[in-house]
């Protein structure tokens, strides 16, 4: 397996580029790469040529978070404005505003089902369920404070919860927080199962296997990449290869690699089958915020393909094969 780059845009934002995830293809279009910046903008582009399709305003912070839905339909921006924007990714027209209290929303995912958005919850300890029908709240999903802290400790912020992802089957949701802890939940009865242990500072990324839905991925400050038994609580390996913080995860539609970017400036691949880094991608020239494989699926698409946004406000593609 191999990354191959095939085209970056520098300037692609005004300012860094903190976000970005893949819009699956339509009937109507091929998929398109949704990218969010701390200029407040989100932007759309057309896959493989990265040519701007066109530009979502809307925010009055920059943007931290965005996500699509698996109908390639809408998609969702959450800011540091505290509000999530959802909107119709072919025409722009708003369709929902998701508000939250200040430093309260992070990473977001949609199900595998589109049914639900969940939404990483930061200060509030906790992940907050949408329901994409009405843009209602449905669930709350709180992570307990380790035993004895009151919440008027100092270090119960280190409850803020960062990131979070969906099991392929939807039964189960991880996130992760400032401390180092996963928590898992049983979304159905709205049940912590458990923690994940291992990482000593903040989980910025998880992602979970598209193959296999006991396993789960994750990226720490701590530089360290590790793969769970998300259901037998065990850790399965830590790979170490960045020299600085793990600040983004995603595992290819295959199974197969996963494509990591950190601080240190650095896209990884990393052959699950090896546990190890194969390769070590240098196009950016600031930290790397976010890598993303595209979804399987596009029309006449047949190479796989990677995207990473950066602190150097560009974007880079790449073969994945």
């Amino acid at each position: 397996m191999k990354l191959a780059g095939l085209k970056s845009i520098d300037n692609a934002h005004d300012e860094s580029v903190w976000a970005a995830t893949w819009v699956p293809a339509t009937p109507s279009r091929p998929a398109l790469l949704l990218t969010g910046s701390l200029d407040e903008t989100v932007k759309l582009w057309r896959s493989d040529e990265l040519i701007l399709d066109h530009t979502n305003t809307g925010h009055c912070l920059g943007v931290v978070s965005v996500a699509a839905h698996p109908s390639g339909v809408i998609a969702a921006s959450a800011s540091l404005d505290s509000f999530v924007r959802v909107f119709d990714v072919d025409t722009n027209a708003s369709i929902a505003t998701l508000e939250a209290p200040p430093s309260e929303v992070w990473q977001m995912q949609f199900n595998s089902k589109g049914t639900t958005l969940a939404v990483a919850g930061g200060g509030s300890a906790s992940v907050k369920l949408w329901d994409t029908s009405t843009w209602r709240l449905d669930t709350t999903l709180s992570v307990p404070r380790p035993e004895g802290q009151k919440p008027s400790d100092k270090n119960s912020s280190k409850k803020f919860v960062l990131s979070v992802a969906w099991s392929p089957d939807g039964r189960r949701l991880a996130c992760g927080s400032m401390d180092g802890t996963i928590s898992v939940f049983d979304v159905e009865r709205g049940k912590l199962l458990h923690h994940l242990e291992g990482h000593f500072m903040p989980v910025r990324s998880l992602v979970y296997s598209p193959t296999d839905p006991r396993v789960l991925f994750s990226a720490s400050d701590d530089a360290h990449v590790h793969m769970y038994d998300a259901e037998g609580k065990s850790l399965v390996t830590a790979m170490s290869g960045h020299s600085s913080w793990v600040l983004s995860v995603d595992a290819s539609p295959d199974g197969a690699a996963i494509a990591t970017g950190s601080s240190d400036r650095t896209v990884r691949l990393w052959d699950l089958s090896m546990r190890a880094a194969v390769q070590t991608m240098s196009n950016h020239s600031d930290q790397v915020w976010s890598v993303a494989f595209r979804p399987p699926g596009s029309s006449g698409v047949r190479a796989g393909r990677l995207a990473s946004v950066s602190d150097d406000k560009s974007i880079s593609l790449y073969d994945y094969s």
